[in-house]
């Protein structure tokens, strides 16, 4: 099967591509409205925009009927947002939030998460999230004539539970038990690891046999 995007529905590509792009991480987003309204809404379109200065993105659709969502209009009036990662325990929580509530809403009530107090950004973390990433917002970009949004955000603080962290102090994946989003209703546990080492030593240029001799070795 081969497929042209302009021949098809915007839904029908949105379908697709939530299909190929898997598992995608989840940006839980805690933002706080100009009317001082918390917000709390799951995106699966995140990322890492650049390593440093630490920059997060996220990526929110407009509503159905065509507005803004709330983390959007929040995150560009107050410029400030925090993104809190999702474990498995929290699961069930995040879904709540899932909707396309108006924004009087608070769903750190909906969903019975805990919000507690940030330490350099306004809008509030959630208590249950082993990781919450105070962010500023860095800029937000515009695609698909203003349909969808990138919201980028500079990481000021981060705040790590200690039983995440290894004797090293590294994150312990593991031990974060996050969950990823896959195509339609579906999500997947990151429970079941393998590890890739990489015998040649990072920032020099491998000759294409010690390239080859590595391959045959792992074969």
């Amino acid at each position: 099967m081969q497929i042209i995007p302009s021949e098809h529905r915007r839904d029908e590509i949105y379908k697709l591509l939530t299909g190929c792009v898997v598992p995608r991480p989840i940006a839980f987003v805690s933002s706080l409205s100009p009317a001082g309204v918390l917000n709390l809404a799951p995106f699966s379109f995140f990322s890492v925009a650049c390593p440093y200065p630490p920059i997060l993105c996220f990526s929110p659709g407009r509503r159905p009927d065509g507005r803004k969502k709330d983390s959007v209009v929040n995150a560009e009036t107050t410029g400030e947002f925090v993104i809190n990662v999702v474990t498995a325990q929290m699961a069930e929580g995040m879904n709540a939030t899932a909707f396309d509530f108006e924004p009087e809403v608070d769903e750190f009530a909906i969903s019975g998460f805990t919000p507690v107090a940030s330490d350099l950004v306004k809008p509030p973390r959630v208590a249950e999230s082993p990781i919450q990433m105070e962010c500023r917002t860095e800029r937000i970009l515009e695609f698909g004539n203003g349909h969808h949004y990138v919201v980028f955000g500079e990481v000021l603080k981060f705040h790590l539970n200690e039983a995440i962290l290894d004797d090293g102090g590294q994150i312990n994946v593991a031990a974060v038990h996050p969950i990823g989003r896959l195509n339609r209703a579906f999500y997947c546990r990151t429970d079941d690891q393998f590890k890739l080492a990489r015998p040649l030593q990072p920032g020099t240029v491998p000759k294409l046999e010690e390239v080859r001799s590595v391959l045959r070795a792992g074969a």
